[in-house]
């Protein structure tokens, strides 16, 4: 394959994002991945996971302009994009775009992220539109939803993506494709890497919104996605536990006490849900686990050291994603 230089030389305007991939044993996308953004404006760290199928090496030998972190084993989606952001403040970018490493980008991808911010100063997050790899005509995810039952989801999965074309705010955005206003990453802190994946990305998002930011839609960036790139599929043993330990911990990190109180009968009825979708899929054994694991992180001194502290002045806030989660519950059905 022929090495795709340097790009910045040929783009007009600062650089403005950095753009940070997370790459485990990718050599079946990655290469598309970073082609994709040979005319892309931003500059691009790729964080490899001690990927051990050659994808690191195609990496090296292929895309000289993209700067690799060669971590020594796999520490997790978490700790590889924090290890990016950390290293992307040496660029000195105003935004920090998270990209997995099984996505195509569309042309403008980046300029229409920077935008979306640029014209929200409250905004700390921008989600692309996110279209399936091989079926374009369907979403992938259109901004990612939290509701009362505890549930955490994708808008549009699996429907029409010119029915999502309209940008509108969301609860959080989806760490595959999205933006980052680095001055608010700096004020709230980066992923917490006790998720290690899975779900970091909407409790991120949560803390945002505790701290009075928004997270936008923005349909015009543009991203096509293979999804479960790494897992596998969209349910697995290894994803379920991951996903019923951060699920625990999500609600008990983001919600005061009086607030789990109060949702303390939908959380049970969407863990009762849970339970009986996951043991007729044959999984209930791994979601009891993760479940168990995420009540002793929780309980744990690390787990109890990550909690966002309470603050009268934030009540404001509260109330509005106390209201989200309620009227997500019928978001669930019709988004």
């Amino acid at each position: 394959m022929e090495k795709i230089m340097p790009q910045e030389e040929k783009r007009n305007g600062k650089i403005r994002s950095t753009i940070i991939i997370p790459n485990y044993n990718g050599i079946k996308y990655i290469e598309n991945c970073l082609a994709s953004l040979a005319g892309e404006p931003a500059r691009v760290i790729v964080v490899d996971n001690g990927s051990a199928d050659g994808s690191r090496e195609v990496i090296e030998e292929n895309f000289p302009s993209v700067r690799l972190l060669a971590l020594n084993k796999n520490h997790g989606f978490c700790a590889a994009v924090n290890r990016g952001i950390r290293e992307s403040e040496k660029d000195n970018t105003t935004y920090v775009i998270l990209l997995n490493n099984d996505t195509v980008v569309e042309p403008g991808f980046v300029r229409a992220l920077e935008k979306a911010l640029d014209g929200e100063k409250k905004a700390f997050s921008g989600a692309a539109r996110m279209v399936n790899l091989y079926h374009p005509e369907l979403i992938d995810d259109a901004g990612d939803y939290y509701c009362a039952l505890g549930w955490a989801f994708a808008a549009g999965k699996d429907k029409r993506a010119a029915d999502y074309g309209k940008p509108r705010e969301i609860f959080s955005a989806c760490g595959g494709a999205c933006i980052y206003r680095r001055s608010i990453l700096d004020k709230i802190g980066l992923l917490d890497e006790n998720h290690f994946a899975y779900l970091e990305d909407v409790d991120l998002g949560y803390r945002a919104k505790i701290y009075g930011y928004r997270n936008l839609y923005v349909p015009e960036a543009v991203v096509r996605h293979a999804g479960s790139g790494v897992s596998g599929s969209r349910h697995n043993a290894f994803k379920v536990k991951l996903s019923a330990k951060n699920s625990v911990y999500l609600v008990s990190k983001n919600m005061p006490p009086l607030q789990i109180l109060l949702n303390l009968p939908f959380l049970l009825a969407g863990f009762l849900i849970k339970t009986l979708y996951f043991l007729k899929k044959k999984l209930g054994k791994s979601w009891f686990l993760g479940t168990m694991e995420g009540v002793r992180l929780v309980c744990s001194p690390e787990g109890r050291k990550n909690r966002v502290r309470f603050s009268l002045s934030r009540l404001p806030a509260y109330g509005r994603i106390q209201w989200e989660l309620w009227r997500n519950l019928w978001y669930r059905i019709h988004l």
